[in-house]
């Protein structure tokens, strides 16, 4: 089975990124799951889960399925 680690400082820069672009992405997905499933999630990153999926009910945040929001340059 797959174990799915999400960094100490990912959430809060997930839900920044989410509630600025308006886009739930597949990686942003991944992180909210792994966020709800660990043993080691804290009260605020359970209630910044709560507020992206008010976010979703109220229709202020959209599920897209691009992979990431991050663009990269090509050279």
């Amino acid at each position: 089975m797959i174990s799915i680690c999400l960094l100490p400082t990912a959430l809060p820069e997930l839900f920044a990124q989410t509630t600025s672009t308006g886009r739930l992405t597949l990686a942003d997905r991944y992180g909210i799951m792994a966020t709800i499933t660990s043993a080691s999630s804290t009260q605020e990153d359970l209630h910044l889960v709560d507020r992206l999926l008010y976010g979703l009910r109220r229709g202020r945040i959209q599920i897209v399925d691009d992979l990431s929001s991050v663009l990269v340059k090509q050279f």
